[in-house]
């Protein structure tokens, strides 16, 4: 499996998508129907109320709705890493990675708000990583901030990405204040767009235009089976980070850079489940993305294959029997 990946062939589209359902069937086998929650924003309540006379006779419609989601951020993701080198060579490892992770909790497999934030989250990937040395970089850069902005409308916490986006700013590109006005421009300019449709429409109102905002730890319920995750996770993530750094010296500037986003976004996502907080893992998935970046690293630099064989094989097993006898799946 690993090594067919490892290649850059339209084929492997297709395995993926096998794999993907194989590894996810239980998701269509026990529908896990998506309410209508407080933190989620005024978007994803529309989407709701839109699917919901459907959900209510056809409830696999949610599962179907993630599955895709799932499978097109994995190979967006991908197509990502391959354009701009991120690796050594072009392969589909970030991909399998990021389907695979997604099983390690049952929660990271429900069509929500968060889940829906992560394909906006990869295009904003893509844009930063282009804004080095772009001569157009403005216009790109007034669009990440709309984009997060946008976001926001979808899941309100996940306005706490401008932190991550202004630290890529700094990053990518020498400082210039006229750069960054232009990208809180682009994140403020939907809330100027809504507060005149309340205005207008006679429902003006601070807390319609601005949701509550708190910040507290979660309590999630401890257990062997999020043990085992969390391992799964921190493993090959620390790995991978070994042979990126190892790598380092033979990337370009903008590949060293472009690292470095992709940490500082992992970084990010961590935070972001404490804004808002629910007591659940669902979250939590935007950290997905770039924990995939960096497992991909782990399947595809290692001289001697046996540990990333290993690794695959007993994160497929982990999968598998928690899907059956853990919680959450049933």
């Amino acid at each position: 499996m690993i090594g067919i990946l490892k290649q850059k062939t339209p084929v492997n589209i297709l395995l993926l998508l096998i794999f993907g359902v194989l590894i996810k069937l239980p998701m269509f086998m026990h529908p896990h129907v998506t309410i209508i929650e407080p933190k989620d924003g005024i978007f994803f309540h529309g989407i709701l109320k839109f699917l919901e006379s459907t959900g209510k006779t056809t409830p696999v419609i949610y599962p179907i709705l993630a599955f895709i989601l799932l499978f097109t951020q994995a190979i967006t993701l991908t197509r990502l890493i391959n354009n701009f080198r991120l690796m050594n060579r072009p392969n589909y490892l970030a991909a399998m990675s990021y389907l695979l992770i997604t099983s390690f909790f049952a929660e990271w497999n429900y069509f929500s708000a968060s889940l829906l934030i992560n394909s906006l989250l990869i295009f904003v990937l893509g844009w930063l990583f282009k804004i080095y040395n772009h001569p157009r970089g403005k216009g790109i850069i007034f669009n990440v901030g709309l984009t997060i902005g946008i976001s926001s409308f979808i899941f309100f916490p996940s306005i706490v990405f401008v932190i991550w986006v202004l630290f890529a700013l700094m990053v990518m590109r020498p400082f210039r204040i006229n750069e960054w006005l232009l990208c809180l421009l682009g994140v403020t300019s939907p809330y100027y767009f809504y507060a005149v449709y309340l205005f207008l429409s006679n429902q003006w109102h601070w807390a319609k235009l601005i949701p509550y905002l708190t910040v507290s730890t979660p309590s999630l319920q401890q257990s062997i089976w999020l043990a085992v995750s969390a391992l799964l996770l921190m493993v090959p993530f620390l790995t991978g980070g070994y042979f990126v750094q190892d790598n380092l010296r033979r990337l370009l500037i903008q590949v060293r850079k472009a690292w470095s986003i992709l940490l500082i976004y992992l970084l990010v996502a961590i935070s972001v489940p404490f804004v808002n907080t629910s007591n659940t893992f669902e979250n939590w998935v935007m950290a997905a993305v770039p924990f995939s970046a960096f497992h991909a690293c782990t399947y595809f630099y290692p001289a001697r294959k046996l540990f990333p064989l290993i690794l695959f094989w007993v994160s497929v097993a982990f999968v598998l029997f928690y899907q059956y006898y853990g919680p959450g799946w049933r």
